[in-house]
């Protein structure tokens, strides 16, 4: 190869590759899609089937992402008219915490609300730095609170004969799925909300046979094309993104985030999912 064809190559793939940068960094990740999921459940009564259930997951409001992009996406959703909407947590990525503070006070008082009933989950960013902070995960659901949003922390509540069962993150300082999965009912109508779907594999189960409705993953965030993301921060590297059928009869969904930790995706847009 001469002189005069490298540079012509060089420039070409540069281009590219600045191009593929503004794609990642710029559009992507304000690309929302909303995936429609069908979600049979076991028990559910008459009056709730054919019922509408959102779920909106990792929002991370925070200094490294665009807030103005989760309250536009929020405000879509709404026209939606949700019977359910759940949050599945990582409401925060910590940077200046006054900064965080007055951010997710505006996109709270954007939330999405179900016409029956709202209900969260925490996730580990929740927990504050290195997951270990309660009094921020505390501060965070008495937000969540004041706003009409019911925060699950290894408990649960029924609403309109759906029963829903929420487990704090597994990274955080509160993952105590004992004080609830024995107490499930296996004659109701339930859905489990577990923010990292690693715990999918944990013996934690007591023979409960339904959904869960996962986040964390962000779906690897950046994936090439016809190739698995090379970054999951789980253990299981095939809980990803999307739907699974899990051992036992249960079912798994992992929501691809709304929001992201760092402003950039490729190949994995970001997801609101309507079941």
């Amino acid at each position: 190869m001469n002189r005069k064809k490298f540079l012509k190559l060089f420039g070409g793939l540069s281009a590219a590759a600045t191009v593929t940068g503004l794609y990642a960094w710029q559009v992507e990740p304000y690309w929302l899609e909303f995936v429609e999921q069908k979600m049979p459940i076991k028990n559910l009564p008459n009056h709730l089937q054919g019922k509408l259930l959102m779920q909106i997951s990792d929002l991370h409001v925070g200094n490294r992402a665009s807030h103005t992009h989760l309250i536009n996406s929020l405000i879509k959703a709404k026209a939606y008219q949700p019977d359910f909407v759940v949050y599945t947590g990582d409401y925060v990525t910590l940077d200046d915490d006054k900064i965080v503070d007055e951010k997710l006070n505006e996109v709270i008082s954007h939330f999405v609300k179900g016409k029956l009933g709202t209900v969260g989950i925490l996730g580990n960013h929740d927990f504050g730095v290195n997951w270990n902070d309660p009094i921020m995960a505390n501060g965070i659901t008495s937000k969540l609170e004041a706003a009409g949003v019911s925060v699950l922390r290894n408990s649960q509540k029924e609403i309109a004969g759906l029963n829903f069962i929420g487990i704090d993150d597994f990274w955080g300082t509160n993952f105590k799925p004992e004080q609830v999965m024995p107490f499930h009912k296996p004659d109701k109508a339930n859905l489990v909300l577990s923010h990292n779907p690693d715990t999918c594999d944990l013996d934690i189960w007591n023979g409960y046979n339904g959904w869960i409705l996962s986040g964390h993953t962000h779906g690897g965030q950046c994936k090439p094309p016809f190739l698995p993301a090379p970054i999951v921060p789980v253990q299981n590297k095939k809980y990803t993104q999307g739907f699974f059928e899990l051992d036992q009869g249960r079912k798994l969904y992992i929501n691809r985030a709304l929001g992201c930790s760092w402003q950039v995706r490729f190949n994995v847009r970001p997801e609101i999912t309507i079941f």
